[in-house]
């Protein structure tokens, strides 16, 4: 029997690890030791009774303060609603039919926000050349030029224009241009029959105050909205017909459209067909 008082601190270490490979897990006393009677008796005592359990008080829960309430917007206001297309035609009509003069009419044409081609454009584009001119020349509308200066016909249509007048002998003291809508359409698109409704009023009271001699519409939209025609510009151009006018009644001419002719230069031909008419009813007039 081994005296394990006489083992040191490697011998005891030796030891265990001599009972370990050997395969003892578990060390046995010198004398005998019963188990289950300690179970038995360990099983039969009375279990203690836990001390009873103290309910601790728990903290008031901390409750953020509310933040202070946001001021109450007011509802917006919506604005007051435009006015209807009858109604701004209306409000058209009786502004124009006030103009006394064409300086009126300017200033009443430029104060009138029934049109919403007003809120795009640069400004308004009136007129040019002589208001007491025989020939009044009115267009479609103001293009990226004319939108800029303030001036009709003054871009490349205009110049070729300019040409047109000069082989008949004219120029822009002699004649009165004008358009059937004077502000410019954006990208220059056609203006839409509601845009070309409200601005008719003034373009006709326009022709009133210079009451000309001859009246030539150039393209398709100025002659079908002045004179009221559904007939494309080929077969309006070149034919005279009678405008009433404030008790008067005026030649008036479609021909066809100076931008038009830069596109389609073939058919100068017949805008030079159109001009030897409008200048010999201009001879036969014996006004010029």
């Amino acid at each position: 029997m081994i005296d394990l008082t006489a083992l040191d601190r490697e011998g005891a270490a030796a030891l265990l690890r001599f009972y370990r490979d050997i395969g003892v897990e578990t060390l046995v006393a010198e004398s005998p030791f019963d188990r289950f009677a300690q179970s038995q008796a360990e099983f039969s005592q009375p279990k203690p009774t836990p001390p009873p359990q103290v309910e601790r008080a728990r903290p008031a829960p901390v409750v953020a303060p509310k933040p202070p309430a946001a001021p109450r917007t007011p509802m917006p206001v919506k604005p007051a609603a435009a006015l209807s297309h009858d109604a701004a035609t209306a409000s058209a009509r009786e502004q124009a039919a006030s103009a006394q003069t064409l300086d009126e009419l300017r200033e009443r044409l430029a104060a009138f926000d029934g049109c919403a081609l007003k809120n795009s454009a640069t400004q308004l584009v009136f007129a040019d050349g002589a208001p007491e001119a025989r020939v009044m020349l009115i267009g479609e509308g103001p293009g990226a030029d004319e939108d800029r200066i303030g001036r009709p016909f003054v871009g490349r249509a205009g110049q070729l224009l300019d040409k047109m007048l000069a082989a008949i002998g004219l120029d822009r003291t002699k004649v009165y241009i004008a358009n059937v809508v004077p502000w410019r359409p954006p990208g220059n698109r056609t203006p839409t029959p509601q845009e070309l409704a409200l601005c008719l009023p003034f373009v006709r009271r326009q022709i009133e105050l210079v009451a000309p001699d001859f009246l030539v519409l150039l393209g398709a939209c100025a002659a079908q909205t002045v004179l009221d025609e559904k007939e494309g510009i080929m077969r309006l151009r070149g034919h005279w017909r009678d405008y009433a006018c404030g008790g008067k009644t005026i030649r008036a001419l479609p021909m066809l459209h100076p931008a038009y002719l830069l596109r389609a230069p073939l058919k100068k031909a017949e805008a030079w067909r159109d001009l030897r008419a409008l200048k010999k009813a201009m001879d036969h007039a014996g006004s010029f």
